[in-house]
């Protein structure tokens, strides 16, 4: 039987979002990975994110938040900044990055 799971999870780690801010992964792992969406774009009756900035971040709560990014940068839509959040995140949880 398969085991319930709460919320959204992508690739096997969990994904939450506030507002314009999208987490993904666990804090109980050493990264994670946020998302902040910075501009979007109407389409239809729906709004797209049209620029997103991504930050592979350390959990260490000792540390600085400036001193917990790793590696950041910045795509042209959601879709793009989840590949490449999926990617930092599992070379980062295996130890290559």
């Amino acid at each position: 039987m398969a085991e319930a799971t709460e919320g959204l999870v992508y690739r096997g780690h969990p994904l939450r979002r506030v507002d314009n801010l999208i987490y993904y992964g666990s804090m109980a792992d050493k990264y994670i990975v946020m998302m902040q969406v910075l501009d979007t774009a109407p389409l239809k009756d729906i709004t797209l994110a049209k620029r997103v900035s991504i930050q592979l971040q350390m959990t260490d709560a000792s540390l600085r938040s400036r001193d917990r990014v790793v590696r950041s940068t910045e795509k042209g839509s959601l879709g793009e900044a989840m590949e490449f959040a999926s990617i930092w995140l599992e070379r980062a949880l295996s130890g290559k990055m």
